[in-house]
């Protein structure tokens, strides 16, 4: 398979290695003329995916809760296309936890079509900030647990 800088082996045991996952469908106006899914699309779908993702382990109600000090904010996303996808197509979106750092969490995509081809992967650091200071929030010892338990 193709060589991503930030997979070290791009391989069947990297994409048996996720435990989450969402599905999508991909919609008519996410594409081209031709039915083909444009480029922009995937940063959208891994928005869903680890939104849901964040409300598995817990840490979305928190994040949005009135009383809530901390919110999640994105430092940086990458896609790398794999193979073609298309208007109509049912895909699942599976997220996983690469790395937690002091208040990051760097997380992993993969985009499979039905028959189980793998579409296109990324990954993306999500960072927790203060929402008066914007400043950046250590994660509590409870949510490592959360984020490393899924």
């Amino acid at each position: 398979m193709k060589n991503i800088s930030y997979i070290d082996h791009l391989d069947e045991t990297y994409l048996n290695s996720f435990t989450f996952s969402t599905q999508i469908k991909i919609r008519f106006c996410e594409t081209d003329m031709f039915g083909h899914m444009n480029n922009t699309v995937p940063f959208t779908y891994f928005e869903i995916g680890r939104i849901e993702f964040f409300k598995s382990v817990g840490l979305m109600q928190q994040w949005l809760s009135s009383n809530g000090e901390r919110i999640p904010v994105v430092a940086d996303l990458q896609c790398n296309f794999l193979h073609q996808a298309f208007f109509d197509e049912n895909l699942t979106l599976f997220v996983k936890v690469n790395q937690i750092g002091t208040s990051s969490v760097d997380l992993h995509y993969l985009g499979k079509n039905e028959s189980g081809k793998s579409l296109f992967v990324g990954r993306g650091t999500m960072v927790q900030i203060s929402k008066h200071t914007g400043k950046s929030v250590p994660w509590s010892e409870e949510d490592i647990m959360l984020l490393k338990n899924k």
